[in-house]
């Protein structure tokens, strides 16, 4: 399997900014996480490709990105982070989900997602905190973020997404694009970026046949003169830990602490972004309320 990796370019004079991922491990990886379903599979690894693209617009290693997904359809969500680091985790609300194909053989995650908002907060290093939204117009996620980036950031742009699961319910290929247009774009350029995104079809298509990220942008900017700026390495991982979770358990109030001596089963914690437990015995627990305590 393709390592995941990311690959940022610059186009067309500065005025056309292209990405592109493969993100096939990190997808299932997340998918064996969390257990996921074909369409929920197939909504979380959108979500996470892109998050992870844009993401790579940050500039500093203690930037991120926060994409959420906020649909009324049975997925009830979606939630992934990323950073400047390549680390990319996320979770959907409700893995367990099953609806019609759209078309044979196509997993309708617009269904799955439903009708709603898609909010993304940037954590930025001098600016602060910035959150920015738009409506979800289809719930595919990668119509949804070039409605939102057009609209939202004024930076016309297109978005394309693609996982395909196999049979069994793994990941056999994942992967995404992004193009950023700037204002001086000339009409002709736009034309030729349109044509060439017609004959590219289906990102995920593209990565099952072998394609680098490095091609997909090739194909993207046929015609464009280009220049590769970065190379990302991808993973899915989280920033959970131990420490933080027995730091979640000193956040309970004193009555819930309390409770959790007296039961003298110690405690139970599950990230979930990660879906990893963290089980803490009765005498950490203890030691936990005794610190509260000694702070009083």
């Amino acid at each position: 399997m393709m390592a995941d990796y990311l690959v940022r370019a610059i186009g067309a004079g500065g005025n056309v900014r292209a990405f592109a991922a493969v993100t096939t491990a990190l997808a299932d990886e997340a998918r064996r996480r969390h257990d996921t379903w074909p369409v929920a599979t197939a909504a979380l690894g959108r979500a996470l490709t892109g998050t992870a693209l844009l993401a790579a617009t940050l500039k500093d290693p203690d930037e991120s990105l926060t994409l959420r997904v906020a649909g009324d359809g049975p997925l009830r969500g979606i939630l992934c982070d990323s950073d400047e680091q390549g680390r990319v985790r996320g979770y959907v609300v409700e893995p367990h989900v099953d609806v019609e194909p759209s078309s044979p053989g196509k997993l309708n995650v617009g269904a799955a997602v439903g009708s709603g908002m898609l909010y993304v907060t940037r954590q930025l290093a001098l600016q602060g905190i910035y959150t920015g939204s738009c409506e979800l117009v289809s719930g595919e996620i990668a119509e949804d973020l070039a409605y939102y980036l057009t609209r939202s950031e004024q930076t016309p742009s297109a978005v394309g997404l693609g996982v395909r699961v196999a049979p069994d319910g793994s990941v056999v290929a994942a992967g995404g694009y992004m193009l950023q247009l700037m204002p001086a774009t000339t009409d002709a350029d736009r034309d030729r970026l349109e044509e060439n995104l017609g004959r590219l079809g289906s990102v995920s298509l593209a990565v099952e046949k072998g394609m680098t990220p490095e091609e997909i942008l090739a194909a993207v900017l046929e015609g464009i003169d280009y220049q590769i700026l970065e190379r990302r390495d991808l993973r899915f991982a989280c920033r959970c830990s131990r420490e933080r979770a027995l730091g979640a358990i000193a956040l309970l109030d004193e009555s819930e602490l309390n409770a959790l001596v007296d039961e003298d089963r110690g405690a139970e914690l599950t990230c979930h972004f990660c879906n990893e437990v963290y089980r803490f015995s009765p005498e950490e627990v203890r030691r936990v309320r005794q610190g509260m305590q000694a702070k009083q």
